[in-house]
């Protein structure tokens, strides 16, 4: 109960959003879930949902980005240390993940994928988790996508998923074998080349079995992980390398920060800048094959951005529709206001697509590695998702801010969180521009294969408004030669139109108003531009949030 001032006392403001199931409230989600395969898990999945939507998560969410990790390089008696000092709620949430088994559950104990529907499920945990926090996500991402990279280096692998496979986290700066749980980064971007990785000078010479890797990287993220996936240039060219923090006779390795990153957002996560004076690696894959290697891992790192993507718009939209329902403006709650009706109808129209849509994604990569289909699916439309929910969403959570007003804007609430959170998801692991061109090397590699895939969404999306329509601009547009000139056009559609597709299978009345309002007939920039009946608007918010 709030205390009056003496002044004035405090009332038609929204109670805090929180102790609040995170999956249960989400009808998009289950039903996505369970489509895809996960319906198993829908009790564990409520569970978790309870657990991070509860008050004590949005603390620890609050308190890891208010504390930002500190670089000490040194420690009291003057030797180097290199280590980063993190706030213990980014600690508490980095366990809380590790619990869970978002760092490792898609894969068995000696590195193999999972089966079933463990990719579908551990995205239903990221999403909500993101929710809460995404910057700890991070660390977990990378360690989860590094096993498919070292699944090059069977010795590499085998000996370190007896500490990846632990449902443990062990923050203590110590030799990753000796440890409860491990976790991994990565280190590719250097100065003078940034996304051309094959601009990149840090050398590796070769030591025995081993190498000593000399150079920097212009970003590196998570630097107190125990070991790290680096691209250097080795004899044969550019090559993959576990560049761990401990050499094996127990000292430090020569992996010397220099600074970490004032970054806008992803506060709570350190991103460094490091040089390497002759640090001890292992080879990772072949000599010379460094970007076949990483890319398996950059596959995976994708495919979460997506998904934290999508959590973030799903967090604001619940933040924004619990608030207008408890603020009154004008003798009306703001949620039955005309225009504030349509426009939270329009942003739940899209979450619910992404939402399908993400988990149509992993889906298939659940999969692929018993059915060429899926893997053709998953190397055509990872970055054509990773495109379009990621775009999509700081301006989506500039709208959620938005109807919030002023309330909406300051840092005591999390949207403006979000929104500072959201452009990394865009930027990492490869900008719009390189997810359009993937799209198109995707296309011109696997011609058939692309073909049968972009059958299967004319077979789920027959009879929805504008998808024949959509479907002929794509097979016009991408075979134009000069077909990078609009290559965002025909990523975006080709994402909505798979959006329309994996939305029909959960919930075909929400299709036809994605199809009509995305794909046919004309819908602004803005949200709000869709023309949504009353009872379509009030039926998409009350499936958002009961």
């Amino acid at each position: 109960m709030t205390q009056p001032f003496r002044t004035h006392e405090v009332f038609n403001q929204s109670p805090p959003f929180e102790d609040v199931d995170l999956f249960s409230l989400d009808a998009p989600l289950a039903e996505a879930v369970a489509v895809n395969g996960g319906k198993a898990a829908l009790g564990e999945l409520s569970e978790f949902g309870r657990h991070w939507g509860s008050a004590a998560m949005a603390a620890r969410g609050r308190l890891a980005n208010e504390n930002p990790p500190k670089l000490r390089l040194f420690d009291a008696q003057g030797n180097r240390r290199d280590e980063v000092e993190f706030h213990p709620a980014y600690h508490e949430l980095m366990a809380h993940s590790a619990h869970a088994g978002l760092h490792n559950s898609t894969w068995t104990a000696d590195g193999k994928p999972a089966g079933g529907a463990a990719e579908v499920v551990r995205a239903a945990k990221f999403y909500m988790a993101a929710q809460i926090e995404t910057g700890h996500l991070c660390p977990i991402t990378m360690t989860r996508a590094s096993v498919a990279a070292l699944a090059a280096q069977p010795d590499v692998l085998a000996k370190a998923m007896p500490v990846i496979t632990p449902r443990s986290y062990d923050p203590a700066f110590a030799p990753w074998w000796t440890k409860r749980g491990m976790t991994l980064g990565m280190g590719m971007t250097e100065k003078q080349g940034g996304t051309d990785v094959r601009a990149n000078q840090t050398r590796a010479e070769r030591d025995d079995d081993a190498y000593r890797i000399t150079g920097h990287k212009w970003f590196m993220s998570a630097p107190m992980c125990d070991a790290f996936l680096v691209l250097a240039q080795a004899e044969e060219g550019l090559t993959c390398f576990f560049m761990p923090r401990f050499r094996p006779d127990g000292s430090v390795n020569a992996i010397h920060f220099q600074r970490l990153k004032d970054k806008l957002g992803n506060r709570s996560n350190a991103s460094s800048e490091v040089e390497f004076t002759e640090a001890y690696a292992e080879r990772v894959g072949e000599e010379g094959k460094g970007i076949r290697t990483i890319i398996q891992m950059v596959q995976l790192t994708r495919q979460d951005c997506a998904i934290a993507s999508v959590g973030l718009m799903r967090s604001g939209l619940a933040h924004a529709l619990h608030h207008t329902r408890h603020r009154s403006v004008f003798q009306k709650h703001l949620v039955d206001q005309p225009l504030m009706q349509t426009v939270l109808a329009d942003m739940a129209l899209h979450v619910e697509a992404s939402v399908a849509l993400v988990m149509r994604l992993c889906r298939a990569f659940d999969e692929a590695s018993t059915d060429a289909k899926a893997a053709a699916w998953i190397r055509l439309l990872t970055p054509a998702v990773k495109y379009w929910t990621c775009k999509s969403a700081p301006g989506f959570l500039y709208e959620t801010m938005e109807c919030l007003g002023g309330n909406g804007y300051v840092e005591e609430g999390i949207l403006a969180r979000h929104y500072r959170e959201a452009p990394v998801n865009a930027i990492w692991e490869g900008s719009g521009n390189v997810m359009c061109l993937d799209v198109l090397r995707a296309l011109a590699r696997e011609a058939e294969a692309a073909a049968v895939v972009l059958e299967d969404f004319v077979a789920d999306t027959r009879g929805l408004p504008g998808a024949a329509e959509a479907v002929a601009f794509l097979a016009r547009t991408f075979r134009r030669p000069d077909g990078e000139r609009v290559a965002r056009q025909a990523v975006e559609t080709l994402a909505q139109l798979a959006a329309a597709a994996a939305l029909n299978r959960t919930a075909p009345d929400q299709a036809a108003l994605f199809a009509a309002t995305r794909l046919g007939g004309t819908h602004g920039r803005m949200y709000g531009t869709a023309e949504l009946s009353v009872d379509d608007g009030r039926r998409l918010l009350k499936r958002t949030l009961p």
